[in-house]
């Protein structure tokens, strides 16, 4: 296994050791004790599987108070994907994080507590997993704006298909302190 930084402490790529031949191929997807002594001390009590169209992008979504940490990778096809810290009084606040994950690279990524998360579908679909370490809750549920231009994200995809709720979502300027998850995350 291999662990790629990348500008956000603590927001890390996973590269799996895999081992294949002409029937296929196997990898470990997660190993506690492995992790653990990579530094990602990790416990997951929610495991999730969406499956989305080209264009789609999803996010960025966040939990605040109860906030999730999200293991993520892509079961079939090809995703973009972003973390954005959005931790008051981080010194990082605003910036963002993107990984290319797919099928064919089988990456994960780690988006640890008080940074969103959204991703773009790349290829004609994409099966997305995700585990969480904490239990989804609709009162904390959170988003903000995926084009915030004060974020910059690049996004590869110019006009993307989104939810009501994701094309509504709020500036990060705009969501009041009292909303945010802190820094460090608690």
């Amino acid at each position: 296994m291999k662990i790629i930084e990348t500008d956000l402490p603590g927001v890390v790529v996973i590269e799996p050791a895999v081992f294949g031949d002409a029937r296929g191929y196997f990898y470990e997807s997660f190993n506690a004790r492995k992790f653990a002594d990579a530094g990602l001390d990790l416990r997951f009590v929610q495991s999730n599987v969406s499956r989305s169209a080209h264009g789609v992008l999803r996010g960025l979504h966040y939990q605040w108070p109860n906030p999730q940490g999200k293991f993520v990778s892509v079961l079939e096809g090809e995703v973009y994907d972003v973390a954005v810290d959005i931790r008051a009084g981080s010194p990082t606040f605003g910036r963002w994080a993107a990984a290319i994950l797919s099928a064919e690279n089988k990456r994960h990524f780690w988006i640890p507590e008080g940074f969103a998360h959204g991703f773009a579908v790349l290829s004609d679909h994409a099966t997305f997993a995700y585990q969480c370490t904490a239990l989804y809750d609709a009162a904390a549920d959170a988003g903000v704006r995926w084009d915030d231009a004060a974020i910059g994200i690049d996004w590869p995809i110019a006009k993307p298909t989104l939810s009501d709720k994701d094309a509504k979502a709020p500036f990060l300027a705009d969501v009041p302190r009292a909303k945010l998850p802190t820094y460090p995350a608690t």
